[in-house]
């Protein structure tokens, strides 16, 4: 927001804030200083700044004096929502992007009690205290944007269409990266290198790089074909749907614009798409309907059929299923482990319809070890230490959430990391099981699906029987005690009133 835009916002907040006050309706003050009601409208909307002959007009009738009135600073009461335009929280967050009408917020917040205007203030200082950046914004908003659209986008879809229909590509899998290195050099004249990132030990990492001046995509040696074709069909939504403002490396160093994180999803998106056909993907889940049990191998062979890595063919899953099947209550995770298998973090997450458990826990605690998220990596790790298990797993089971009703039925798949094959990765997808996943998944109620009862950390859970806790569960027991000591008062307190 343009810091012209905050003054004008913080003078409308003002005359807004005063006229309440003193208990005068837009007539009333318009009666006072001559002003028009639609003029007045504008001001207390931040759309008009008034020349000084008339701020001194409405500063007599409103009490006070012109200093005051034009001043970015105010009272206790309306600080913290001046706070809060002057933080980079509204400089970062896309507020746009959500149909939020900046004036009409601050009409709310200007009409708001105390207690919110508190609570505004509170969450200023939470930012401030734990340092919180504008990539954890951008990513909470992107990952709220999903959630919005059922992470399901329709002008993307089309766009991928009409892409196929323009090159007359066939909707059958799969594609190769040669064919899409034809498709980069012919409509957008951009060549690819596969020798010079893998000469130069610095950009082991890097997977790719476009140079723009150049027009060349810098591929990485080592990659799959999974992975060239992810990257070579990613770069072809970069340039088809005219992106501008986007990353040139594959992993984004520095999320310092949310339209270039935008941006970024929007080309992951397209490649995912383009690879994994729309309508061949729902006769794959009708296919997987027809299971009488889970199959593990036949599920597995879809990353062949498309030629994708587990993380896409997880993530497209997680648009289709909304859209085409109703299964709207779903989390995405992806994990990654060290050689150790100590710590496990949690490095992406999407949730849609709700903040369903499993979800990122930022107090360092141990996630719990029965999920299958982190149990399909300890298997990865236990076949490669009787074999050379390059390939990835993959594994199911119905997860019930220890003292709640919520039981979801997850499918991950857990692979070697690509430089390091002692570091490993798994990609899981939940879904909520209730009646309308029972009915598409005939095989929940298979023999071979593991049912299992999970918390979210060891540190909170309550399951005493449990054979993989890494450490003691002691949340849980401070807890139980806060709630001995309030019963007990609370006892106490009965007893006084029968006496």
């Amino acid at each position: 927001m343009r810091e012209l835009d905050t003054v004008k916002l913080i003078f409308g907040l003002k005359v807004h804030y005063l006229r309440q006050q003193q208990g005068l309706s837009y007539q009333q003050l318009s009666d006072k200083t001559g002003l028009a009601l639609s003029y007045l409208h504008n001001i207390e909307k931040g759309k008009k700044y008034p020349k000084a002959d008339k701020i001194l007009t409405l500063a007599r009738a409103l009490n006070t004096d012109y200093n005051a009135l034009v001043s970015l600073d105010a009272d206790k009461r309306l600080k913290p929502i001046i706070d809060l335009l002057h933080s980079d929280f509204l400089k970062i967050f896309p507020l746009e992007l959500f149909g939020i009408n900046m004036p009409k917020l601050v009409e709310l917040l200007s009409a708001a009690p105390d207690k919110v205007n508190a609570f505004i203030s509170t969450v200023i200082k939470i930012v401030r205290n734990y340092h919180l950046q504008g990539e954890d914004f951008y990513k909470a908003a992107l990952r709220s944007y999903q959630d919005l659209h059922d992470n399901y986008f329709d002008e993307l879809e089309k766009a991928v269409r009409r892409f196929k229909e323009e090159q007359k590509l066939p909707q059958r899998p799969p594609f190769t990266p040669a064919q899409l290195e034809k498709l980069l050099a012919r409509n957008f004249q951009i060549s690819v290198d596969r020798e010079y990132l893998g000469a130069q030990p610095a950009l082991k990492e890097v997977r790719s790089f476009y140079s723009p001046g150049r027009q060349v995509l810098f591929l990485n040696t080592g990659l799959s074909s999974a992975q060239e074709n992810f990257l070579l069909a990613k770069e072809l939504g970069f340039q088809y749907l005219k992106l501008k403002e986007r990353p040139y490396e594959t992993r984004m160093a520095d999320v310092d614009s949310f339209d270039k994180l935008l941006n970024n999803f929007n080309a992951s998106y397209f490649s995912v798409a383009l690879l994994m056909d729309e309508l061949e993907m729902v006769k794959d889940i009708e296919a997987m309907a027809a299971w009488k049990s889970w199959e593990e191998g036949q599920f597995l062979e879809l990353l062949d059929k498309y030629d994708v890595t587990p993380e896409m063919l997880i993530q497209r899953l997680a648009n289709i299923l909304p859209r085409h099947f109703g299964i709207n209550d779903l989390f995405f995770l992806r994990f990654f482990t060290g050689p150790d298998l100590k710590k496990f973090e949690m490095t992406k997450e999407m949730h849609l319809s709700q903040l369903h458990n499993p979800h990122a826990n930022q107090l360092d605690e141990h996630y719990c070890r029965r999920w299958i998220s982190i149990n399909s990596i300890r298997r990865l790790r236990a076949l490669q230490g009787i074999g050379n298990q390059e390939e990835p797993i993959a594994g199911a089971q119905v997860s019930r959430y220890w003292s709640t009703p919520n039981a979801y039925f997850c499918i991950s798949i857990a692979k070697a990391g690509h430089n390091d094959s002692q570091n490993s990765t798994s990609v899981t997808i939940g879904l909520l099981v209730n009646d309308k996943l029972r009915q598409l998944f005939r095989f929940l109620a298979g023999p071979n699906l593991p049912v299992k009862d999970v918390h979210t950390t060891c540190e909170r859970c309550g399951i005493s029987d449990c054979e993989a806790r890494a450490v003691p569960p002691i949340v849980l027991h401070h807890n139980r005690v806060k709630e001995q000591i309030k019963e007990t008062l609370e006892g106490l307190e009965k007893e006084v009133r029968v006496r």
